[in-house]
């Protein structure tokens, strides 16, 4: 928008300047000088063509980078909304291992402190435990990746350089 109001104004100003040059012509060199301004203005509407070429072609440019940018940041949302969704799954898988972990614990204590000794109940604070150390390691699994998946451009980055 920018070039184009600049595109506006220098053509407003060669239009001044023409109107000028014509005005302070005497009336007796009016055929000679006319011939000159038809070259002159020829001249000025090339390059004024020839320019705005070069600007189309500066936008044509600047938006095709701007629509890679904005493919390259959708990816980037897409994989990165997939890890955050990945790792909030672990999270309340582990939340609820802990949950039953705790409940599992409390009642093989009180189940101590009476003095009674339960294998069933032993057991099941091992499968609780088991499946508490399960969803800590997926969690540390998904946070593992979500780093690969910030490294690994990286990584790319330094092969292309070298």
């Amino acid at each position: 928008m920018q070039n184009l109001t600049e595109l506006e104004n220098r053509l407003a100003a060669a239009l001044d300047r023409i109107s000028a040059g014509l005005s302070s012509q005497p009336p007796g060199d009016a055929p000679k000088p006319a011939l000159d301004l038809t070259g002159y203005l020829q001249t000025a509407l090339d390059d004024e063509r020839m320019l705005t070429a070069q600007l189309n072609e500066r936008l044509r440019t600047v938006k095709e980078k701007e629509t890679q940018s904005q493919a390259q940041f959708a990816a980037k949302l897409h994989q990165m909304s997939a890890l955050l969704d990945s790792q909030g799954i672990e999270l309340k898988r582990m939340r609820g291992s802990t949950v039953q972990l705790r409940e599992v614990l409390r009642i093989l204590r009180e189940a101590s402190a009476q003095g009674l000794s339960d294998p069933h109940l032993v057991n099941r604070a091992m499968l609780a435990e088991l499946e508490a150390l399960r969803a800590t390691r997926q969690t540390e699994v998904a946070e593992m990746d979500e780093i690969l998946a910030e490294l690994a451009p990286l990584i790319e980055e330094v092969r292309e350089d070298a």
